[in-house]
């Protein structure tokens, strides 16, 4: 392991926004977010497969009433993220360590009011579908952590996930989708927030489209 590694892995150790296995928290955090760690009543918005937490760094400045949450397994690629955020003294800013499908876990029903998808590994193989985020066995876990009203967004370089996701969500519970192959040529180009990753740079710079798209689950019915 790189010395870089460890000194990240270190720093993690010791930053407070760092949510991670050995954290007394990280034990106890499903259904006390808000009440133990941002200690506030405000929308709990996550990042999914985070990487280096552009986006969750980047909505957490435009919006302090909302508190962002980037998840992700490599703890060195969160660092980054979570370093800036403590820097400039984000208070609605964290990241937790912890793999996608251990998601339920960690946050108890209702407790999610938005989820964002941000470039996620598009797993072309088809041995690799049901890792796909938006693969049906994910939805479930989004739904279940989910308030009734949640958005599910996804923003993409890949069409062959774009149309993947666009399929499953035809046979999925889902309202109120909206979609676009071309996210800077789209009325949805708005909701970019002008947050660019640096993979996103690079998809562009090569000519790529960046496709978006977001939904509701519709709401379970109790018989």
């Amino acid at each position: 392991m790189g010395k870089n590694k460890l000194a990240r892995f270190k720093e993690n150790e010791e930053n407070p926004l760092v949510i991670q296995a050995g954290k007394p928290f990280f034990e106890s955090c499903k259904g006390k977010w808000r009440s133990d760690f941002f200690k506030n009543d405000n929308p709990i918005c996550l990042e999914l497969a985070c990487g280096r937490g552009e986006y969750s760094v980047g909505l957490g400045r435009l919006f302090p009433d909302r508190n962002y949450i980037g998840i992700d397994i490599k703890g060195a690629r969160l660092w980054k993220g979570a370093s800036i955020a403590l820097h400039e003294g984000l208070k609605n800013v964290a990241f937790l360590r912890t793999f996608i499908h251990d998601l339920d876990k960690f946050f108890a029903p209702d407790e999610v009011d938005e989820i964002w998808l941000i470039h996620p590994d598009p797993r072309p193989r088809k041995r690799d579908i049901r890792r796909r985020l938006t693969n049906p066995r994910f939805l479930d876990i989004y739904r279940r952590i989910m308030k009734a009203d949640g958005w599910v967004k996804l923003k993409t370089d890949s069409a062959l996930l774009y149309e993947y996701t666009l399929e499953v969500l035809s046979q999925y519970p889902i309202r109120d989708l909206e979609h676009t192959d071309d996210l800077y040529n789209s009325p949805l180009y708005a909701e970019h927030y002008g947050i660019c990753t640096r993979y996103e740079e690079e998809f562009t710079a090569q000519g790529h489209k960046i496709h978006y798209l977001k939904f509701r689950f519709k709401q379970q019915t109790t018989q």
